[in-house]
């Protein structure tokens, strides 16, 4: 496996030998880039929301916007919170470009889906990333949630299109907005592609971080209007409310 896929010339080889952990340096001793240690100091997330998976204090309850108001995807699923060292190994992935990073945080995700579709959870008909605007695609030069359905593709089975959601209209970075202003500032910001293949599906939005949910939310909403059965969210780390621990 490679770590830049569709992009030509290789830059890194996922070997299953002889490996160090993009971690601490020190040998691997699984078939991926992490050693055992460092995988369990991750910062896993163990109590959450039933259905968007906020940090809670305890496990088995809903958070109170979910209690209040069902969002309209119906499941989040995510391994981690955003804390450290994963929130370091997110952002270098990227702003910097660190695709081993990107690819070894996906096979988590991966790992972390596959058990949880042993355990119940509804496996998807398509996989879809969450597009990003023209120019903020410029100037990063890739989208993160794309490479991560890419990888996430062949390991779960499931097809991936990254062409059906569409973001037309500029929007400003949501990461420095509060959560009204997420919520406006993505309004009738995405579209489906003309005829695009939506009615009775599951469908499972990708991106890396899920902060307030209003992507998640006007996607699945965009979606649940065109006719799809179900909508999930798969991302590698959830931050916790603002102001909570």
């Amino acid at each position: 496996m490679d770590c830049q896929p569709g992009h030509g010339r290789l830059v890194y080889k996922w070997l299953n030998n002889n490996q160090q952990c993009l971690l601490c340096d020190e040998h691997a001793d699984q078939s991926y880039p992490l050693c055992s240690a460092c995988e369990a100091e991750l910062p896993w997330l163990d109590e959450r929301c039933l259905c968007c998976a906020l940090p809670l204090p305890i496990n088995g309850m809903l958070c109170g916007q979910c209690a209040r108001r069902a969002p309209p995807f119906n499941q989040v699923e995510v391994p981690f919170h955003y804390g450290f060292p994963l929130d370091s190994l997110i952002s270098r992935f990227k702003h910097q470009a660190r695709w081993p990073l990107g690819r070894l945080l996906g096979h988590l995700l991966g790992q972390w889906l596959l058990a949880r579709f042993d355990d119940g959870l509804p496996r998807p008909d398509l996989l879809l990333p969450v597009p990003m605007g023209r120019k903020r695609l410029r100037q990063r030069g890739f989208n993160q949630a794309a490479m991560l359905a890419r990888w996430l593709g062949p390991q779960l089975g499931l097809a991936v299109d990254e062409h059906m959601l569409l973001r037309p209209h500029e929007t400003l970075a949501q990461q420095d907005l509060d959560a009204r202003q997420r919520q406006r500032n993505l309004l009738q910001a995405f579209t489906l592609v003309p005829r695009a293949r939506v009615q009775g599906r599951h469908l499972a939005l990708v991106d890396d971080v899920m902060t307030t949910g209003a992507t998640a939310r006007a996607l699945a909403q965009l979606l649940l209007r065109a006719g799809a059965a179900r909508v999930d969210v798969y991302c590698l780390a959830r931050t916790p409310k603002p102001g909570a621990a």
